[in-house]
């Protein structure tokens, strides 16, 4: 039996760019070391595993090292081939059931919107040895959120030149690393950033939604606005708009699917009585 996999690039109007996730879709429940095979063979930021439920979708995501709690280009990228295979109706929300509670999507022509938890930051005293991993000698401020750390520095260009040790970025105990700044006029952004996971299996992330649950209500309390446009600028780039509402984000983004196929190795077992089609 095959299993269906699309690969979606998510948070961007065109292919080769944003941030590509693999979507697969099962037909019943995988083992967990099955799934993470399988997000190890794709070898890109996200798999994302989406099986139907009788109250919206399950949803779990895997890079290819580790499960992780929340993840928003591949949410936003299973929503788009959701919708793309007519398996839920165009004006229909979608309900992702997560480790991170049940996650909503919502169509807006070609935008997408997620409906995520805010994740705040905290000011903290700098890990021991994250500058020198970051390869910077100062930052504006440090802070840390449920999941990750949130470095600010001065400018555009600073971000724009980190190239850190991951060796030693691998060394610094969190999920991953934001670095930011505010944008000065020449970008079509309120703030710029980065991410870097090198725990999780991956060095840089292209474009990270579950960031912006900790970027947007940092750069809405410093900036006074509670609608802001994020623009992260690795190789690939990608854009997302964001709302704030209380302890909710609000993210927006666009996506486009590059690759449909099917997944061969379904190596786990098929339920007493018979096969179950994967279609």
């Amino acid at each position: 039996m095959a299993t269906p996999l699309e690969v979606v690039d998510a948070f961007t109007d065109r292919p080769f760019a944003g941030n590509p996730a693999a979507i697969c879709f099962l037909d019943r429940d995988a083992p967990d070391e099955w799934r993470q095979n399988v997000a190890a063979e794709m070898n890109l930021s996200e798999t994302a595993f989406v099986r139907s439920l009788e109250d919206g979708f399950e949803l779990r995501w895997f890079t290819p090292a580790v499960e992780v709690d929340l993840c928003g280009h591949a949410t936003l990228a299973a929503a788009h081939a959701l919708w793309r295979r007519n398996l839920v109706l165009i004006h229909e929300p979608i309900a992702f059931h997560t480790r991170s509670g049940t996650l909503t999507c919502t169509r807006d022509g070609d935008w997408i919107q997620l409906d995520f938890p805010a994740t705040p930051p905290e000011i903290c005293e700098p890990p021991a040895g994250l500058f020198d991993a970051l390869r910077i000698e100062r930052a504006e401020a440090v802070f840390r959120s449920k999941f990750d750390l949130l470095v600010e520095l001065e400018s555009i260009e600073s971000v724009r030149k980190i190239s850190p040790d991951f060796h030693r970025l691998n060394e610094i105990v969190t999920r991953g690393v934001i670095v930011t700044a505010q944008a000065d006029g020449c970008e079509e952004a309120d703030f710029v950033s980065r991410f870097f996971a090198p725990r999780c299996g991956i060095d840089e992330d292209p474009v990270c939604g579950s960031a912006h649950c900790t970027l947007a209500p940092y750069w809405s309390k410093k900036l006074g606005k509670e609608i802001l446009i994020g623009h992260q600028i690795s190789r690939r780039g990608g854009v997302i708009r964001i709302s704030l509402k209380g302890d909710r984000v609000l993210l927006g983004g666009q996506a486009t699917t590059v690759m449909v196929g099917e997944l061969l190795a379904d190596s786990f077992p098929v339920p007493e009585g018979g096969h179950v089609r994967a279609d």
